[in-house]
């Protein structure tokens, strides 16, 4: 059977041991676009599309969200179902293992509710090709029996939505990823959006934090809300050991030079990716087979939580050969390019790798 949550109003309850900290994490995502920092072109889209189905009264169309993890593709869906009113059942590729899984959620559904699929791109071929027809006529074809005497059962589905996340839209078949109506790409967020996210989250979560300090951990988050989060509460938790319980610089600085986050929020693991192409293949450019192999960590991983942002601050590249550091990678490591002469190292200062932390 496959794992389902049912969702009100944003509230997870899947009644198990650590409900308690899911809503605890629920407590931190905004339930609605007014309260949903961030994302303006894809708030617009989405609110214009939502405005439209309430007016027609029928449900929103299906929507793909893509983008590299921790961006809020699980808080839009929320947010998507709060803004139509609409109950939203939360389930994830990997737990349909069945398409009588994937049955049984689509005919428990009620009209207007949103099935909302995180990890979409890891449903089997054969559970993709029972979504087809459910997503385009809302019909489910069923097979009873086997052999000769098995029978094909279409049975009427409501009309629902289904709402996808995924890291790997390429991985998605094409049929399947051309079924949805409205298909957006969560981009990464800028270093004021992530300080206005932080201290959103500190008075929710009651602790004060200084504006400046709220800018040191938005510099070191990854541009990433999820990571912002993460850690704030580790900042907070260093406050309430090591101080009176309010984030100040001082404070900030600590926390994060104890968990060994530098300025450009990059943790020992981003920076044993780039020294193992520096000191093992120059600098690149090295495949990525090779690469995971050198640090131990799953292709994967590489490619889903590492790359997308040493990609974006410029500290590496891909090339059809394979990846390479940047020299802003290397100046970041505190290493120089064979033949590099010290005026070109030079010319390398911080400005360039985009840090937004004038309190370093």
């Amino acid at each position: 059977m496959a794992i389902e949550r049912i969702v009100n109003t944003g509230v997870h309850d899947d009644g198990t041991d650590d409900q308690a900290e899911e809503q605890f994490e629920s407590s931190l995502r905004p339930k609605d676009f007014k309260n949903y920092i961030g994302q303006e072109r894809l708030k617009k889209n989405l609110k214009l599309a939502i405005d439209a189905a309430k007016k027609r009264e029928e449900p929103i169309d299906h929507v793909l969200l893509y983008g590299p993890p921790g961006l809020g593709k699980t808080t839009m869906a929320t947010v998507i179902a709060n803004e139509m009113g609409a109950q939203i059942r939360v389930t994830s590729g990997p737990a349909i293992s069945h398409a009588g899984d994937l049955a049984s959620l689509l005919t428990n559904l009620q009209d207007g509710d949103i099935l909302f699929i995180d990890e979409i791109h890891r449903l089997g071929r054969s559970i993709e090709e029972v979504l087809y027809s459910a997503m385009e006529d809302f019909k489910l074809d069923i097979m009873l029996g086997k052999g000769p005497s098995a029978k094909s059962l279409r049975l009427d589905l409501p009309k629902f939505t289904i709402i996808g996340a995924t890291t790997r839209t390429g991985a998605l078949a094409a049929p399947l990823r051309d079924r949805f109506g409205i298909m957006h790409r969560l981009e990464f967020y800028n270093p004021e959006e992530i300080a206005q996210i932080i201290n959103r989250s500190a008075d929710i979560l009651n602790v004060k934090i200084h504006p400046a300090a709220a800018t040191i951990i938005s510099s070191r988050a990854r541009l990433t809300p999820r990571i912002a989060n993460r850690l704030l509460k580790r900042v907070r938790d260093y406050a309430d050991i090591n101080g009176d319980g309010i984030i100040d610089t001082h404070i900030a600085h600590g926390a994060l030079d104890l968990l060994e986050i530098d300025a450009a929020g990059l943790d020992p693991a981003d920076r044993r990716l780039l020294e193992a192409i520096i000191d093992n293949h120059s600098g690149g450019p090295v495949g990525v087979d090779t690469l995971a192999a050198l640090t131990g960590d799953e292709r994967t991983t590489i490619e889903d939580f590492f790359e997308p942002y040493l990609l974006q601050i410029g500290f590496l590249e891909r090339t059809p050969r394979g990846r390479k550091v940047t020299d802003k990678g290397y100046k970041h490591v505190g290493r120089k390019r064979k033949g590099q002469n010290e005026t070109q190292a030079s010319l390398l200062d911080e400005d360039e790798i985009g840090i937004v932390n004038s309190n370093d």
